[in-house]
């Protein structure tokens, strides 16, 4: 029987080869009903030295895509997942980050695929953080981080999905690529609104993804910095509406009705 979703996830090679482990295991710790299949698109490596990760997590059944360099109009990590998108068996595409940890890995899968049944083209739930610094600064960052969130999801009116955690119907992510429509994963909640597809959004905590903060300094200067990029961000966001008619409504309801 075919699998009724496909986890997608890119792994750059020179950061997450074994980071994606960690997320390997708790999809793996799925106990629902559903079929799965794990898609990884492991990129960004020599040509004439492939990781040797690429055969054995091929030997552990793994899906694993290949390649050296993925060339795309703008984000790598896009493009990554829509060559997974390409060979998914799944018309229920999951899309995670390498260095992504589920809490409740059951409880969220379950959630992607009934959204799908309920007719929704795009999916998405709340990202936290874990591995970050413990300082006062990086506490008041995420207090503003979640404040900024809420204003562009509900003030704004923008789906705040986030490569790191989402899931989208396979054939509409292909069509809007056809297209040319996507070229950062900001973009993806943005397009499927201005088209008039249908998205759903939970906060319930045990739907919660976790990324990394592996990244952060966790300084007074790095939030302020924080605080003016997205000044700047909301300064710069128009309204965002391709051509795209035979996406509307009715046909991506026959689309879905086809997967």
């Amino acid at each position: 029987m075919p699998p009724e979703a496909s986890v997608i996830i890119p792994v750059n090679a020179q950061n997450d080869l074994q980071n994606v482990l960690h997320l390997v295991k708790d999809i793996t710790a799925y106990q629902g009903k559903h079929r799965l299949e794990i898609i990884l698109v492991i990129n960004n490596y020599p040509p004439d030295l492939p990781p040797e990760e690429i055969s054995k997590y091929r030997a552990l059944g793994l899906c694993v895509l290949a390649f050296p360099r993925i060339d795309g109009r703008g984000s790598v990590s896009l493009f990554a997942r829509i060559r997974g998108v390409s060979i998914a068996s799944s018309e229920c595409t999951i899309h995670f980050d390498a260095d992504c940890r589920l809490p409740d890995a059951t409880h969220l899968i379950d959630w992607y695929i009934q959204q799908f049944t309920m007719g929704f083209q795009l999916a998405y739930t709340y990202v936290g953080y874990y591995n970050i610094p413990a300082s006062l600064a990086m506490k008041t960052r995420m207090i503003v981080h979640r404040i900024f969130r809420w204003f562009k999801r509900i003030v704004l009116g923008i789906p705040v999905c986030r490569g790191s955690n989402y899931a989208i119907l396979n054939s509409l992510m292909l069509k809007l690529d056809d297209q040319g429509l996507l070229d950062y994963e900001e973009k993806v909640g943005m397009t499927i609104k201005s088209i008039g597809g249908k998205i759903s959004y939970s906060g319930e905590k045990n739907l919660t993804v976790l990324t990394s903060g592996r990244n952060f300094r966790g300084d007074w200067k790095e939030l302020f910095e924080y605080i003016a990029w997205r000044i700047r961000y909301y300064r710069r966001l128009t309204p965002f509406r391709p051509d795209a008619d035979y996406l509307k409504e009715d046909s991506l309801q026959k689309s879905h009705s086809r997967g």
